[in-house]
């Protein structure tokens, strides 16, 4: 599945709700787009990953899944 496609400056601000980190474009387990923290968020060595359900990002802590990194 292609990744969405944002306006610049969407995707500038775009951001970890529970970090505040930048979030970088990522593919999860399920070949689905994804959005995850660029730096360690949870823990040492963990990422939180947000889904992206029909092309909106879905920036909500308890939809995040922790992944390693």
């Amino acid at each position: 599945m292609a990744r969405p496609a944002y306006e610049s400056w969407v995707r500038e601000i775009l951001r970890c709700p529970v970090g505040g980190h930048e979030l970088v474009d990522v593919v999860d387990d399920a070949g689905e787009p994804a959005l995850q923290c660029a730096v360690d968020c949870g823990g040492p060595g963990q990422r939180r990953r947000y889904p992206i359900k029909d092309g909106i990002p879905v920036l909500l802590a308890d939809d995040a899944v922790l992944v390693q990194a």
